[in-house]
């Protein structure tokens, strides 16, 4: 059963994993061309991160997609509580991350390094985190969950809105994702070729 649940998570996960190849070429730009790169873009695409994956995808995937998935498959409870320990893992993450390029910002070059070593890491870590997701959890969904799970499911993650995604920008959003389309690289924004 293919669901809007599931389309929408895989969308969400092609926005991400495109924002962060995004960031990781704005950043390798900055260091090859020794330039600083553009910070508040830089930090506007964090915010993102923050906004949509850690505080809308990942509580919708552990409170309703995880559980499920669990009670129906067990065989998967390893990969699970590796998804989990990911989420947990991701916040702590991104605020080291920030740091990183507060210091480069804050403190120059001598920090770039710094910022890119941790942002290749970073950048790494979520893709293995989707990619693991995709392969083995949204597969065992599709053929274990019943119909009233994915209503559900559907609907929760209906809600998301993600601009990124596909989705007009909330008021309070337009500025942020006005500026990251201004600026950003494609295949994120309209800005110069990094």
């Amino acid at each position: 059963m293919q669901s809007t649940a599931l389309n929408i998570i895989r969308e969400e996960h092609q926005a991400l994993a495109a924002m962060l190849r995004s960031l990781r070429m704005l950043a390798e730009t900055a260091r090859r061309q020794d330039t600083p790169p553009p910070f508040e873009v830089l930090r506007a695409m964090l915010v993102y991160v923050d906004e949509f994956p850690e505080r809308l995808h990942h509580p919708k995937e552990e409170a309703l997609l995880f559980p499920r998935v669990r009670a129906r498959c067990p065989e998967l409870a390893t990969v699970l509580d590796r998804l989990q320990a990911d989420h947990r893992a991701g916040t702590p993450r991104l605020r080291e991350l920030e740091h990183a390029l507060l210091c480069w910002e804050a403190l120059g070059t001598q920090r770039r390094d710094a910022f890119v070593q941790a942002l290749h890491h970073y950048v790494d870590f979520y893709l293995s985190h989707m990619a693991l997701e995709e392969r083995e959890v949204l597969p065992a969904a599709e053929r274990h969950l019943s119909a009233a799970d994915w209503a559900e499911l559907d609907a929760a993650f209906a809600a998301n809105q993600d601009p990124l995604a596909g989705h007009e920008p909330t008021e309070d959003y337009r500025p942020l994702f006005s500026r990251i389309l201004a600026r950003a690289p494609a295949p994120v924004g309209l800005g110069p070729p990094a």
